[in-house]
């Protein structure tokens, strides 16, 4: 009887541990799953993230060239603009030239407007009677 009761024992034991041992598998399966499930879960995430840095790495080198070439542009704008300038200014002084020759030319028409009208006035007799010798006394 004694041994029959720690074969019982013992077998009860045995059932208890095995039962103990398959769910110690069965939580270490789940366990495993559950840890493969939320790798995944971040792994997905993590690519996703590697994904999009790489397209801002794309994106940030067409924007660096963009950029490099539109400084470009506006440096040759503003060359052009500084040139135009320059020629504006030139003009400038070639309209103050022009106005100041005009001025010239104008005080000029008038004093050969004044002299030609001044010898229109004077009597016809006395270039006449002289002959030539008005010119001839100033030599």
């Amino acid at each position: 009887m004694l041994s029959s009761l720690v074969k019982k024992h013992n077998d009860d034991l045995a059932k208890v541990r095995e039962a103990q041992e398959h769910r110690k598998k069965e939580a270490m399966a789940a366990a495993t799953d559950l840890t493969n499930a939320m790798v995944d879960h971040l792994n997905v995430g993590v690519a996703q993230a590697y994904l999009n840095e790489k397209k801002l790495d794309s994106e940030m080198r067409t924007l660096t060239t963009n950029a490099s070439q539109f400084a470009k542009q506006t440096q040759q704008w503003l060359a052009l603009i500084d040139n135009f300038n320059t020629a504006l200014k030139e003009l400038g002084h070639v309209q103050s030239w022009a106005k100041a020759i005009e001025s010239d030319v104008k005080t000029i028409t008038s004093a050969l407007e004044y002299v030609y009208k001044s010898t229109q006035e004077t009597p016809r007799s006395s270039t006449g009677s002289g002959g030539g010798s008005g010119s001839g006394s100033i030599s």
